[in-house]
């Protein structure tokens, strides 16, 4: 198996769970490593979700009992010796996949079990609301193999957990528990693995359903906000049917029927 990303239904029951995706990393062979086509592929599925007005929630997990090991090493001779494939393969595969999933204003909610080191980190940071299972670790061991993380997967990484952490990742090749990660805020408070599918389960239903207008218009926001960008049109939403609807039917004391 060569690796791939997949999305389907979060349910396969009609009806059920609606507005719900798994998106899921399958590369188990390799402890899911990422290879380019699965940077690609994770890329073209966001970019989807971000057009279809039916998603609600999106569950990022992996096949296999570990999240992502980091890329696929295997396929590094190919590329990494030359400075413009390298640039290639950071610039359009790596963070064409990242900044898709940080685009999406769809949430996102990690479920991480197992290895998450490198790439899986990128991937996990990507993420709104990250659960994890008490067997987790993380960490980006890269200098082992004699290089940097690129710019922009730093500065998405250093964001997310920290710099101090992010140093200890790059430059001791530090690998952290999780409840390291929780301690920083990166994570919540970790679970044991059995419990971890029910917890996210119960975490995508809550999200969906609330308000998909007010989720995306929230990450909307927060991208304008940490890029130091006033949020266009804030209140445009006055007369919305969602904004009418969760009012009224707290008026009402009736759930609302978003």
């Amino acid at each position: 198996m060569s690796g791939e990303i997949t999305i389907e239904p979060w349910s396969q029951i009609q009806g059920e769970d609606a507005g719900i995706f798994s998106v899921e990393i399958v590369n188990p062979e390799k402890l899911n490593a990422m290879t380019r086509k699965m940077w690609r592929q994770l890329k073209a599925i966001f970019e989807d979700i971000q057009k279809n007005h039916m998603a609600r929630c999106i569950v990022v997990q992996s096949h296999g009992g570990n999240f992502c090991a980091g890329g696929d090493i295997a396929e590094y001779p190919a590329f990494r010796f030359d400075p413009d494939s390298l640039a290639a393969f950071h610039e359009e595969d790596v963070w064409g996949g990242l900044n898709a999933m940080l685009s999406c204003d769809v949430p996102i909610v990690a479920s991480i079990a197992g290895v998450c080191m490198g790439a899986g980190v990128e991937i996990a940071s990507c993420c709104d609301v990250r659960w994890v299972s008490e067997n987790a670790s993380f960490g980006a061991p890269i200098a082992k193999l004699g290089f940097p993380m690129a710019p922009k997967e730093l500065h998405l990484v250093a964001s997310a957990v920290g710099a101090h952490t992010a140093k200890r990742m790059l430059l001791e090749a530090a690998v952290f528990s999780a409840q390291d990660m929780a301690a920083t805020g990166w994570c919540a408070q970790p679970l044991p693995a059995l419990r971890l599918h029910e917890r996210v389960e119960g975490v995508a239903r809550r999200i969906a359903s609330l308000s998909p207008q007010a989720a995306r218009l929230n990450k909307q926001a927060m991208r304008s906000l940490s890029l130091n960008e006033a949020v266009p049109a804030p209140y445009a939403y006055a007369a919305s049917a969602e904004h009418c609807e969760g009012v009224t039917a707290f008026i009402e004391k009736r759930s609302a029927n978003f």
